[in-house]
């Protein structure tokens, strides 16, 4: 089963997070690098991974993570990296859109 979150349920997340230092979600910007590369602005509270890589950087999630996960449109590198997180037991959301949905809802970026 697919786990998507909308653009506005994520900005309230992450509103809520930064009003109560709630640090249980963990938000991962997985473009591939040279999408990264060209536009290197992440939503705010995100760090970039290596879509490629995946296999090193997801031991190092915590367990008790809430994940939420974006590529450029929400296709392809989100849908098979939420898979393999959620396979490997760690709470994966990917967002609908991705950044472009974000910025096109007016979320910020940095």
């Amino acid at each position: 089963m697919e786990n998507i979150i909308k653009p506005e349920e994520l900005k309230s997340i992450i509103d809520e997070k930064n009003s109560k230092a709630n640090q249980d979600i963990m938000i991962l910007d997985v473009r591939r690098k040279s999408d990264y590369d060209s536009e290197p602005n992440m939503i705010s509270g995100a760090t970039w991974q290596d879509p490629e890589q995946i296999d090193n950087w997801s031991k190092s999630i915590p367990e008790n993570k809430q994940v939420v996960i974006y590529c450029v449109k929400g296709g392809s590198v989100s849908k098979s990296v939420s898979e393999y997180l959620n396979n490997k037991q760690i709470k994966t959301s990917y967002l609908e859109g991705g950044i472009k949905a974000w910025r096109d809802f007016g979320g910020e970026t940095n």
